[in-house]
């Protein structure tokens, strides 16, 4: 018979046995459970996840050993150790010995000689680019009467217009010159005078028709706050046939015009303007005294003087013995009105004066008569023509009232030509022989961009303002038929293009090479167009020269930039 197996030991020592696994299992899950916290404080990214905690994982998971939804592990034995050979670098010492090795020595030495080579290339570099680059022009001295346009108010009341005509009333107008650009007013003559009595001629004291010298001294005060300078006329006897009366009374006129000179400059004007100095006798030596006499007082004093003629040769004859002396003729007004006769009228002067303002030249002035308006000798088409030339021929330029606006000349069947009233607006048609249309005013041409006015506004801002206008170089360019072309340059500023068609019909421009042009200054293929004496151009557009093309009497203002 086979033995019956024996039956589970119920005593003590089974008990404690049973007792002594219970506790191993015990003590084994709270190994688990410690290892679990641990883990659970560590980052996610930090967690041990090896060969050995995976195995862990699966003997747990095998056994059911789960609590409260976390899967106990067991770390390896060996993460202390891994933990133990963590790095943490080198010590100050360490580092103080590594770099005193020869080798991070030499290295150190070499990097400090590159960044100082570099250095020093950079420097040479930079001083070569100052060495090499062209230097700047040394700019002219320039007093006030070289930076803009001149404008002559010979009659206060026709300017004025109806109701007005003092001196205090042209007090109310200087905002107006002011936005014309203009740098001086050359006022009068508003001198007591009765007609052709020397005797009763005072060029010291004012006419009572105009107000009183307070008054004059108050316009000199006002127009100095607009920075426009007063330029008083002492022709001796504006209102009589000879405006110098008879050659045997030379001698006492001119003792009165020295004595007013000394006098007017002490109450504060800036410059005098003599007309007809061409029935003067021994014009040259005593316009060389008066303008001794202007400049002694201070050098930015201004001498004009106007003469009906416009012989080149009796011109120069007259500026031979003066310094910065202002002529203002009627040298331009000369016909025929064509592109080719413009050219040498123009080239002539500047030539006989040796204007292409090197430091020996004289300075020129440009009008088209000592006093009267444009329209009384430029046919109305080339008004707009004749103000782009004037205000970009290198000089100053001398208007009238009325030439921004083309103000006609009145004159009565048979009788000498008067000063036309200045239309401010179409009230101003009460002293005219007709209507007064709003696009012949003041008022209406300041409301159209395409005006006569805006134009002139325009051309005068960019005349004291662009370097290349106020003293630059002047070079003709060969051109078509009945065309003036010409370069204004400066050193490195913004060069001009300036192309005059005076012809009937419209022409392509064939602008050539000029010999004395410089390379410098030489035209580029493109051009932008700054303006166009013919509204309805797109003003900036960039023009090609080879194909540009005007309009019948018009001209253009074109600009380049510098290229070195």
């Amino acid at each position: 018979m086979d033995p019956e197996p024996p039956e589970p030991s119920t005593g003590p020592g089974a008990q404690g046995a049973g007792a002594g696994g219970d506790s191993g299992t015990m003590s084994q899950d709270a190994e688990v459970d410690m290892k679990e916290v641990e883990l659970n404080e560590l980052e996610p990214e930090k967690q041990p996840m090896n060969a050995a905690s995976g195995a862990a994982v699966s003997a747990v998971m095998a056994g059911g050993a789960e609590k409260n939804g976390l899967v106990k592990i067991k770390v390896a034995d060996d993460e202390a150790e891994a933990a133990a050979t963590k790095f943490t670098g080198l010590s100050k010492e360490e580092l103080l010995k590594v770099a005193g090795s020869p080798g991070w020595v030499r290295t150190r030495w070499a990097l400090l000689l590159l960044f100082w080579l570099g250095w020093l290339g950079m420097l040479a570099g930079a001083v070569l680019i100052i060495v090499r680059a062209p230097r700047c022009r040394d700019l002219p001295a320039q007093t006030w009467w070289q930076k803009g346009a001149l404008y002559r108010v010979g009659d206060l009341q026709a300017f004025q217009g109806p109701g007005a005509g003092g001196l205090a009333d042209l007090k109310g107008r200087l905002d107006y010159l002011s936005s014309l650009k203009v740098k001086g007013l050359v006022l009068g003559p508003i001198h007591k005078t009765q007609k052709d009595d020397v005797d009763g001629t005072n060029l010291e004291q004012i006419d009572p028709t105009f107000g009183s010298k307070e008054d004059f001294e108050s316009l000199l005060q006002a127009a100095k706050k607009k920075s426009i300078r007063v330029i008083l006329d002492l022709t001796p006897n504006y209102r009589g046939q000879d405006s110098w009366f008879l050659p045997t009374q030379m001698d006492t006129v001119a003792t009165k015009i020295t004595d007013a000179l000394s006098f007017w400059l002490q109450v504060g004007v800036d410059g005098f303007q003599v007309r007809d100095v061409e029935n003067l006798k021994n014009a040259p030596l005593l316009l060389a005294e008066w303008q001794n006499i202007t400049k002694s007082f201070s050098e930015d004093r201004l001498l004009i003087a106007g003469t009906g003629s416009s012989n080149l040769h009796e011109i120069l004859s007259l500026l031979e013995p003066t310094k910065d002396l202002l002529l203002t003729s009627s040298y331009l007004s000369a016909s025929p009105f064509t592109g080719e006769h413009a050219e040498v009228l123009v080239t002539q002067y500047l030539n006989a004066t040796r204007g292409h303002l090197t430091n020996d030249s004289r300075w020129c002035s440009w009008s088209l008569s000592q006093k009267g308006l444009l329209t009384s000798f430029v046919p109305a088409q080339l008004l707009r023509l004749y103000q782009l030339l004037l205000f970009t021929l290198p000089g100053t330029p001398v208007f009238s009232y009325g030439d921004e606006i083309g103000l006609k000349a009145a004159a009565l069947p048979g009788q000498p030509e008067q000063a036309p009233v200045m239309l401010w607006d179409e009230s101003s048609s009460l002293n005219t022989s007709g209507p007064v249309s709003s696009n012949m005013t003041v008022k209406g041409q300041s409301e159209d961009t395409g005006s006569l006015l805006t134009l002139f506004r325009r051309l005068s801002d960019h005349r004291g303002k662009e370097r290349s206008l106020l003293h630059g170089d002047f070079h003709v360019l060969p051109s078509g038929p009945n065309l003036f072309s010409y370069v204004r340059h400066w050193d490195q500023n913004e060069r001009y293009l300036v192309v005059l068609n005076f012809g009937d019909v419209g022409q392509a421009a064939r602008l050539g090479a000029s010999s004395s042009l410089p390379a410098s200054a030489s035209l580029p293929a493109r051009v932008d167009l700054l303006l166009s004496t013919r509204p309805g151009r797109e003003e900036g557009a960039s023009l090609e020269l080879e194909r540009l093309k005007l309009e019948p009497h018009e001209g253009l203002l074109l600009s380049f930039p510098y290229v070195a």
